[in-house]
């Protein structure tokens, strides 16, 4: 047990761990003589129901009838994970593995991603669901300005994570294809290795007017450019909704379908974990900190993951409140710097 136990005393604190490991376990009511006959206490059942009446009083703990036993309420699980819990770490045969499976993906960014997701909701046997890299967190690498005729061509903006955009431009007026190469190279002279939001309007503006080329060529690269950083929030990737399905909480089937809707839908899915991309770091939003009545009974566990020294996406795992939350930040964190190194292969090759 970590030495700051949340303002509890020892004895509070190790039963309130106690319930809140017996509780994931088994996903029944913790009564006091259960404490007693499976853990080593070292005091009677009447002193640890005492306990756990002022663990209640105090809001650590919740009876859901009056003749069960207690359940850890949302202030108990943030006590927990913030003082009590004890960190673990993946197995060296769990994180090969875990590596293996990524390295074994497409190399295409999408299925890297996707693959990330399923696995991750496999071994988790809850939702995980992991946002797809920022444009604006990506490095600028080429642009190909390709010409089909002398009114039309093609402008590809690759980053440092892959083709970002690409897009048909139509001319007013003709153009020689040795313009298109020389704005092209000169572009990739200029900007390459620096993030894509650096390449601005009036920097592609001061290029063109120093080339002399067509003054409608500022306008085409700057609609690729603007392609490549477009969309106010990252697509999201999920996988093993169904294992919702398998936990008691949700047999409600009312409530099932309530959290489903939520989770299919994508914007739903990203604003559970936009407050986490602001300051990317590993977090747990629990119960009603997700800011929702439907989503109370549920828990997020957030990692970034990297591109070099930059997060750019972060990567989820989403489940009942009665979660094994060191496992799981283990596991998102294994997985997540799995992805990094992946990420980095994708960007070398």
């Amino acid at each position: 047990m970590k030495a700051d136990e949340g303002g509890l005393d020892a004895r509070k604190a190790y039963i309130l761990a106690t319930v809140v490991y017996e509780y994931v376990a088994t996903a029944e009511p913790v009564a006091s003589n259960t404490l007693t006959q499976k853990y080593s206490l070292g005091v009677s059942s009447a002193t640890v129901r005492n306990e756990m009446a002022e663990l209640e009083a105090g809001g650590y703990l919740v009876q859901p009838h009056t003749s069960a036993g207690r359940v850890p309420s949302d202030s108990g699980y943030r006590t927990y994970v913030d003082h009590l819990m004890q960190p673990e770490d993946l197995g060296e045969e769990e994180r090969r593995r875990i590596g293996d499976e990524l390295r074994d993906a497409s190399r295409e960014l999408d299925d890297i991603i996707d693959s990330t997701t399923r696995l991750l909701g496999r071994l988790s046997k809850n939702l995980a669901f992991v946002t797809r890299p920022q444009q604006d967190t990506q490095t600028f690498k080429h642009i190909q300005l390709i010409w089909l005729t002398p009114r039309t061509g093609v402008a590809v903006v690759v980053s440092s994570l892959g083709v970002a955009a690409q897009s048909l431009f139509e001319l007013t007026a003709d153009l020689l294809p040795d313009e298109l190469t020389r704005l092209s190279n000169a572009l990739n002279a200029r900007f390459a290795d620096r993030p894509l939001r650096d390449v601005t309007e009036s920097a592609i503006a001061a290029l063109v007017g120093e080339l002399g080329v067509s003054e409608e060529l500022r306008g085409v690269v700057q609609t690729a450019l603007q392609s490549a950083r477009s969309g106010e929030q990252p697509a999201v990737a999920a996988a093993g909704a169904q294992n919702l399905v398998d936990q008691p909480e949700f047999q409600d089937l009312r409530k099932l379908r309530s959290i489903l809707r939520i989770v299919e839908e994508q914007k739903s899915l990203y604003d559970i974990v936009a407050g986490a991309m602001a300051t990317p770091a590993t977090s747990v939003r629990i119960g009603r900190e997700l800011g929702s009545e439907e989503m109370a009974d549920l828990s997020v566990v957030t990692v970034p993951y990297r591109f070099g020294a930059h997060a750019v996406g972060m990567l989820s795992i989403l489940g009942p409140r009665r979660m094994p939350y060191a496992r799981l930040i283990a596991l998102a964190s294994g997985t997540a710097q799995s992805l990094s190194e992946r990420l980095s292969e994708h960007q070398v090759s």
